[in-house]
């Protein structure tokens, strides 16, 4: 049976991405609710945007009667909450903007959405979910060993990562204290088409395109642990059917690399797509830079619970999947020259100018 989502951030990336996915592969009827800041882009949801199924409205998570409304108006069986201020560096030079959107845009929907439940029957009631989109940031940092967890005890080490703690904390609030049936989703990085180019790989792919210098912070040995978006989504799919509400799930992709070694693979693979002798071999592009403040040394996660619980693995190995993903950008020029063009230019950020 096909069933009415509400997704929340749906013109961001893994928004996007979840949205294309549920009408194409799910037959979902999918309303995306999305305040269209920088990081929106109604240009990656261009291939649903004139099905019968997809309906968009600009709002601002924040907005306590715009929200309501949506919700009342679209009679959602599931709210997907992706709205968010993601990128580290962007909370660094302005957390005001963070503490709005994830804790008090989450207080808001949150409340809306218990609203809206409540006053649900029978089966309507009894199948309502509403699915929140953490990370793995609110645990803080790895050393040399071990991976973050659902019982991993949070220590968050950034406004960003600070902010999606608290709304962590505020969905399990609603959860315990009114019932709301909840549940939240850790994931790792993701990286994949249609990504905002702020963040590491896209970033060192178009500069990469354009022959210019490719920043690493400090000496390039922090660790990340990578998923590409559209496992994720489907990972989420799976929570949001078939889920426990009150429980966390951790989502990744097994897939550590030192961010030096993407930058290098990023590199070698642009070499051979768009070979270019005045500028390659590309990893001479590399320049080491200093390093952002409290830069977190590593993070992985064990999905565990996700095989256990739901049957979820990841597909895609990194190799396939960055390759994939470095001759989407080669062939998506004209999606991502817009944001170039004067959005953003790929200039530094985080440098601790709050």
């Amino acid at each position: 049976m096909a069933r009415r989502t509400l997704v929340t951030g749906g013109a961001g990336f893994i928004g996007s991405a979840l949205t294309r996915f549920l009408i194409r592969e799910r037959d979902d009827h999918v309303f995306v609710l999305d305040a269209l800041t920088y990081a929106g882009n109604l240009n990656s949801l261009a291939p649903v945007v004139d099905d019968p199924r997809f309906t968009f409205l600009q709002a601002d998570i924040a907005d306590k009667q715009t929200v309501a409304d949506a919700i009342g108006l679209f009679a959602p069986d599931r709210i997907i909450h992706l709205a968010a201020e993601t990128h580290v560096d962007r909370s660094i030079d302005g957390p005001a903007n963070f503490i709005r959107t994830n804790v008090v845009g989450t207080v808001v929907l949150l409340q809306a959405a218990l609203d809206y439940w409540r006053g649900l029957q029978g089966p309507l009631r009894s199948r309502f979910r509403f699915l929140h989109i953490s990370t793995d940031e609110v645990f803080g940092s790895l050393g040399a060993e071990g991976r973050f967890c659902e019982t991993t005890a949070y220590d968050p080490r950034s406004p960003y990562a600070a902010s999606k703690a608290s709304s962590d904390h505020l969905v399990r609030a609603w959860y315990h204290t009114y019932g709301l049936p909840a549940l939240i989703t850790n994931c790792s990085n993701n990286y994949g088409p249609y990504q905002f180019p702020e963040k590491l790989i896209p970033l060192m792919i178009l500069n990469g395109i354009e022959g210019l210098p490719l920043p690493v912070y400090g000496n390039g040995e922090n660790v990340r642990d990578w998923v590409h978006v559209e496992d994720h989504v489907e990972a989420l799919c799976l929570v949001a059917d078939e889920g426990q509400p009150g429980e966390t799930y951790c989502v990744g992709g097994d897939l550590e690399r030192p961010n030096i070694d993407v930058v290098r693979a990023v590199c070698a693979a642009l070499d051979e797509l768009l070979p270019d002798p005045s500028i390659a071999p590309r990893h001479q592009l590399i320049s080491f830079v200093e390093d952002r403040p409290g830069h977190d040394a590593r993070y992985a996660i064990d999905s565990g619970k996700m095989t256990r619980a739901l049957g979820w693995q990841p597909t895609r190995s990194f190799e396939t999947g960055l390759a994939e993903t470095v001759q989407w950008y080669v062939d998506n020029r004209r999606w991502w020259g817009r944001i170039r063009s004067g959005l953003y230019r790929g200039e530094r950020l985080g440098i601790g100018a709050a």
